[in-house]
C-alpha cells in the first residue's frame, strides 16, 4: 500500500476478503491522505474497554483507522450478519464514546480534525465500491451520527 507506514498490511487468510478489499479501496482514493490497519496486539493505544454480552470485561480494537484532510474515522468491518450481534452493538458504543471524548478536546490537541466511528457491513462496501463511490465519501455517509445530529442539510 502507498498511504500507510507498513507499506504491507495483513488481513485474515481465511475470511479477510472484506478487510483486503477495504485496503485496496481506501489506499486508491485519493482524498485519503494515510491509513492503518490495527493490529490488536501491536497498537495497544487503540484498544478500547467495554463489557461483553455475558458482562465480562473485554478489551476492542478496531479494524482500521483512516485520515482524510478534515476527518479521522475509526472503522470497523463486519460481515453482514455480524452487524446486529449484541457484541458488535457494545463494541460501536465503546468506540462513540470514545470519539465523543476525543471531539471534545480542543481542535489543536485532535490535530484540528473530526473523528468519527464508522461500522461497514460487507453489502456496504460492495455495493458502494462496485458503483465507483470514493471510499472517503462511503466513510462521511456511513459514520455513526448522534440522533439530534442532523444526517444531512435540508433546502428548506
Amino acid at each position: 500500500v502507498n498511504k500507510c507506514i507498513y507499506p504491507k498490511l495483513p488481513f485474515p487468510s481465511n475470511k479477510g476478503g472484506l478487510e483486503k478489499r477495504f485496503i485496496e479501496w481506501v489506499d486508491k482514493d485519493t482524498k485519503v491522505e494515510a491509513f492503518c490497519k490495527i493490529h490488536e496486539h501491536r497498537h495497544d493505544f487503540m484498544r478500547r474497554p467495554y463489557l461483553k454480552a455475558d458482562g465480562m470485561p473485554a478489551q476492542y480494537s478496531p479494524d482500521f483507522i483512516v485520515r482524510t484532510e478534515t476527518d479521522v474515522y475509526i472503522v470497523e468491518t463486519k460481515a453482514q450478519s455480524a452487524l446486529s450481534d449484541e457484541n458488535v452493538l457494545r463494541k460501536q458504543r465503546a468506540a462513540l464514546s470514545w470519539v465523543d471524548q476525543i471531539n471534545a478536546l480542543q481542535p489543536h490537541l485532535r490535530m484540528d480534525l473530526s473523528w468519527s466511528y464508522v461500522l461497514l457491513g460487507e453489502d456496504f462496501v460492495k455495493n458502494w465500491e462496485s458503483k465507483g463511490m470514493r471510499a472517503s465519501e462511503a466513510l462521511e455517509m456511513a459514520r455513526l451520527r448522534h440522533r439530534d445530529e442532523p444526517t444531512q442539510s435540508t433546502m428548506f
